[in-house]
């Protein structure tokens, strides 16, 4: 971009103007709205400044500035291609009546037209020299197209029209500099007066320029810049927090931030005010989970923790008004919190009455799956899976069937049937109460982690067992219903599900075949759940089952699946997908047959990280590549057993030897998994393998060398194939 160009660039500021918005959908209509408006103005060819577009948006309004935009489109070259030079001309070399008609059509003499030669051929073209549209011309459709594009579900009308968008239009502003762009939307015609905030300012705010927007909104009480609202927050309860250290003489005391809160916050206010406030000591018996939730969730406040963590009976709201009164908005916010609070201590109170154990026979009325049975039927699936896993990793099985038995009868306690989102957590703490076994109540809350991205894994080994035995049944039993996911529809959430249970297996630690446990996962399914996935016949009934076959299939799918899963895990770790197929490819197709250990796989993906940055690694990775080529060359199965005899002197004998010599340094590494220590190992073969290549023809005529030298090359890549095929990797 010339700097006469970038001197003529102004700001462009589109400003739409609603009924309060719903505040989770403020953020992307926002981005949206720009998105779309600077993709119209680069599709149409506008010149803009470098610098990005700046999103504004308030619970009112949507904008964006584009800081830099041309006054018009630049001039255009059209082209329009007519017949073939061939069509065209006769013998004579006479215009045709096909080109006499293209040149009328573009509204010129056959002798203004040009010749395009191509290596396809020659045509006549008409090239013409259209004027750029001015911008102001350009932005009502821009605007236009973005707003049909913005992500709304369930657009709404108002009024006598048939308008609809996400919230009734009040305003329209739009400037290119400080001149006003005449557009029009739903109905509204645009200008350059925004609103200020509702109560504070309510009269019309004049926008004299785009770059002043934000500073006119700001003296009108209005903070557009989301950025700038949530740092106000973060101040706002800073001080609040800082007045109750002052107030109650605990310098302990910290409001507790949570981002998804905060964002909601933001978005609910236009100048936000922080307002101290607190409720009755008593409610504090209530778990905290609880009353933090519904301080969050229902009421949108920033509870107050002390310096152990614990909650204390202080929380900080957030007022979209600078009142006169505060004291006012105090007891009006904490009179709105009483009531819930109430209703939490009930459930509770009213939960301790029964034990836990007593909901295990009601989950009997609970249906899972309609194929699959009730929670009933999945809890005793779950508690044979931890039973098996608990016994293959020396933890107490009895606990574990114990938590399996228990997991899920805090869904029918009243504090869950209110607060979903407790689920686990609650189990915990009614596990507690009724003297459970504490590594128990811990696992009915730890088994669901990791409950997102980046969360943590289950702590104790009885979650551990409790989480990968769930989600095996989890995986199998919607699996083999036909449910998997499908493109972005993952109802069960079988996705996270997966990677929960390979990064449990993993990151825990546990030493477990992943294939054996499927399969016994599969096989605790009941016939129906099999039968249910496979496609029906044409008279509409039922194939018969063959559960071995079935069960084969499953296995294969769920592998995959699983290893997909585990791909993004650990491409996110930095580990590159070349390293991961080098690891996984020896594995095969996932069958009944074939064992699959995470924990190991993940300490070969380690060992290989290490291994592609040694020197000899793109030598190696070269000759394995050159072995695999040969050995799949070879029909047949290939020769495993050398004739020392028929060894040459030199380079073939050498590389025996060091293959011997390396073979059995190799075993006790192998036994002891030390995957890093092998391919260490391995490496010290790149001098012998090389100088075995330059001197050395392995496919000779004689049929005994040629044997030899196979079955060398065999053993050679048995050994490497023991970490990954390293043939795959993309070594510099």
């Amino acid at each position: 971009m010339s700097e006469t160009t970038a001197m003529s660039l102004k700001p462009l500021l589109i400003e739409l103007g609603t009924e309060e918005l719903p505040t989770l959908a403020i953020d992307e209509l926002a981005i949206a709205l720009a998105k779309g408006v600077t993709e119209g103005l680069t599709k149409r060819g506008v010149a803009l400044a470098d610098e990005p577009a700046k999103v504004y948006a308030t619970p009112r309004r949507l904008a964006v500035l584009i800081p830099g935009v041309a006054a018009a489109q630049p001039d255009q070259t059209l082209e329009r291609r007519g017949p073939a030079l061939s069509a065209g001309l006769d013998a004579a070399g006479l215009p045709t009546r096909a080109l006499l008609g293209f040149a009328a059509s573009c509204g010129v003499d056959v002798a203004l037209l040009d010749k395009l030669e191509t290596d396809k051929g020659a045509w006549f073209v008409y090239r013409s020299r259209q004027a750029g549209r001015p911008t102001a011309g350009l932005v009502p459709e821009i605007l236009d197209e973005a707003l049909k594009a913005l992500p709304i579900p369930k657009p709404m009308r108002w009024g006598a029209h048939a308008y609809a968008f996400v919230r009734p239009a009040h305003w329209l502003v739009i400037l290119h500099g400080d001149r006003v762009v005449e557009a029009s939307v739903f109905g509204l015609a645009s200008g350059r007066e925004s609103r200020g905030h509702r109560f504070h300012h309510p009269q019309a705010v004049p926008i004299a320029s785009a770059e002043s927007y934000l500073d006119a909104l700001r003296e009108a009480k209005v903070l557009a810049d989301p950025e700038d609202r949530e740092k106000q927050i973060k101040n706002a309860v800073f001080n609040a927090q800082g007045r109750l250290k002052s107030d109650t003489g605990r310098q302990d005391l910290t409001c507790h931030i949570d981002q998804d809160n905060l964002t909601e916050v933001r978005n609910l206010v236009e100048w936000p005010v922080a307002i101290t406030c607190s409720f009755d000591k008593d409610f504090l018996r209530v778990p905290k989970e609880a009353l933090v939730l519904t301080m969050q969730k229902n009421q949108k406040f920033f509870p107050v923790v002390d310096g152990k963590g614990h909650l204390t009976e202080h929380f900080v709201g957030i007022a979209n008004i600078e009142s006169r009164e505060p004291a006012e908005i105090r007891k009006g916010y904490e009179r709105v919190i009483r009531p819930r609070f109430a209703d939490a201590r009930f459930f509770f109170d009213e939960d301790l009455k029964t034990p836990l154990a007593a909901h295990q026979d009601a989950l009997r009325n609970v249906t899972y799956q309609q194929s699959l049975g009730s929670l009933w039927d999945k809890s005793v699936r779950v508690a044979e899976l931890a039973r098996a896993i608990a016994n293959r990793i020396g933890v107490d099985a009895g606990l574990a069937t114990r938590a399996a038995a228990l997991a899920k009868c805090d869904l029918l306690t009243r504090m869950v049937g209110e607060f979903p989102e407790l689920q686990g957590i609650m189990g915990r703490y009614y596990a507690e109460a009724n003297g459970e076994n504490a590594e128990v109540a811990r696992a009915l809350d730890e088994f669901y982690a990791p409950r997102f991205a980046d969360d943590f894994i289950a702590a104790g080994k009885i979650g551990q067992v409790l989480a990968v035995a769930e989600r095996l049944d989890t995986l199998a039993g919607i699996f083999a219903v036909g449910l998997k996911p499908s493109g972005n529809k993952d109802p069960f959430a079988l996705r996270r599900a997966a990677l929960g249970l390979a990064r449990t297996i993993i990151e825990g630690g546990l030493e477990l075949d992943l294939t054996g446990l499927l399969i016994e996962a599969i096989d605790l399914l009941p016939d129906g759940a099999l039968q249910a996935g496979l496609p029906k016949a044409k008279d509409g009934s039922m194939p018969a089952l063959d559960r071995a076959r079935r069960r084969a299939e499953l296995v294969g799918q769920l592998g995959e699946f699983i290893l997909d899963r585990l791909r993004g895990y650990f491409l996110d770790r930095g580990v590159s997908a070349d390293v991961f197929q080098a690891v996984t490819a020896p594995v095969g197709p996932v069958i009944s047959s074939t064992s699959l250990d995470l924990l190991d796989l993940a300490r070969r993906i380690e060992a290989v990280v290490a291994f592609a940055g040694l020197a000899d690694a793109e030598a190696l990775a070269a000759a394995n590549k050159r072995i695999a080529n040969i050995l799949r060359q070879v029909p047949g199965e290939h020769p495993v057993k050398v004739d020392a005899g028929l060894l040459e002197a030199g380079a073939e004998q050498d590389l025996h030897a060091a293959i011997q010599s390396t073979v059995a340094a190799a075993a006790p590494l192998i036994t002891a998994r030390d995957y890093v220590g092998l391919l260490r190992l391995l490496a010290g073969l790149r001098e012998p393998v090389d100088r075995f290549f330059d001197g050395v023809m392995v496919m000779a005529e004689d049929a005994g060398k040629r044997h030899n030298r196979l079955a060398m090359l065999g053993t050679l890549r048995a050994l490497f194939l023991r970490v990954a095929d390293v043939s795959l990797l993309q070594v510099i």
